[in-house]
């Protein structure tokens, strides 16, 4: 399988009937209403470039029209470019004659679809098995293959339920099964939980979590909720217009967004659930308390204890080893913003 690694590298895209002589004028400085109102030709994307790391979640956000569902398809050559390179392990996929376009799909890539995708006339086995006999897998193999993913998201025991006996979750649950069962190492994830309900959300949201802390996949997961992507991503790009307007970890965006339109965007954004104790710990400060709070921890978690009258928190290590202190003031600067 591998571990892909991915560089997009100046993707572009218009869509019309002159695209690379549009994509011109947009070099030129035309604007994205400007190039629809004189010239018909729509602006997918412009001039994007992201570092995406091998076993990590990356997520592409933005609201309706910033371009993000179109780039995603760009990732498994849905949809081609007018400009740029995508490299998956070094390899420049938008080169790959049919034959190798095919294996590709087949092989390092798999999709998980917002509408789930599933055939409502088979049972939940043979969903998640499909695939596999389409490639060829002996019967045998594609049924073991396909029982170990569903026991992977919880779904044992369910094999023989169609669809339409399933909820919601469970429906999507299945589909991550079946893009599972080909071993893909990039899974594209296209606003794969947002017509679920809140709760099954936040569910399918930490699964996914676990799963991943499992398999290490590389995800590519599209959403245009901040909150499902800051609970999510190793690394987030916000997108508007068909640009890249920031790409960072989420405390870096909150906490430096690179313009104002990002700054508007994370303005609401629960801190205390997103931001570390590690990333506002003083590593000057040592104290001597009863209870101490691990530095992956949201800083929520020290809450409690603050509120029992501690002036000052220790800040452990993965190891228990002690880095430092948090104390009230930085707790309410961290929340401001600061």
């Amino acid at each position: 399988m591998g571990d892909p690694g991915i560089r997009v590298e100046g993707i572009s895209k218009v869509f019309g009937k002159t695209p690379a002589k549009a994509l011109e004028l947009v070099r030129s400085g035309m604007g994205k209403a400007e190039l629809l109102e004189k010239t018909g030709h729509a602006l997918g994307l412009h001039d994007i470039n992201l570092t995406i790391g091998a076993g990590e979640i990356f997520v592409i956000m933005g609201l309706s029209g910033s371009g993000k569902s179109t780039l995603i398809r760009h990732f498994n050559r849905l949809i081609e470019p007018t400009a740029g390179r995508i490299l998956v392990d070094g390899e420049d996929i938008l080169r790959l004659d049919e034959p190798g376009l095919r294996n590709f799909r087949r092989r390092k890539i798999a999709m998980v679809f917002q509408r789930f995708g599933l055939l409502p006339h088979r049972n939940v086995l043979d969903n998640v098995m499909y695939g596999l006999l389409i490639d060829g897998v002996t019967r045998r193999k594609a049924e073991e293959r396909a029982r170990e993913q569903l026991a992977l998201v919880g779904l044992a025991g369910f094999e023989t339920r169609f669809p339409a006996q399933l909820s919601g979750g469970m429906q999507q649950r299945v589909g991550l099964a079946r893009a599972l069962a080909t071993d893909a190492g990039i899974l594209l994830m296209d606003e794969a939980f947002s017509a679920l309900d809140p709760l099954i959300r936040h569910d399918m949201q930490l699964q996914l979590k676990a799963l991943q802390a499992k398999l290490q996949k590389t995800i590519i997961f599209i959403t245009h909720d901040l909150d499902e992507a800051l609970l999510l991503g190793d690394h987030i790009a916000i997108l508007k217009d068909g640009t890249v307007r920031q790409a960072g970890t989420g405390a870096e965006i909150l906490t430096r967004p690179a313009d104002d339109y990002v700054a508007r965007f994370v303005h609401d954004v629960n801190r205390a659930r997103i931001l570390t104790c590690g990333q506002i710990t003083d590593r000057a400060i040592r104290v001597d308390t009863p209870g101490s709070v691990d530095a992956r921890a949201p800083i929520e978690t020290a809450f409690a204890a603050f509120a029992q009258g501690e002036q000052a928190i220790a800040v452990v290590n993965g190891n228990g080893q002690p880095i430092g202190a948090i104390t009230w003031q930085r707790v309410m600067q961290a929340l401001a913003g600061r």
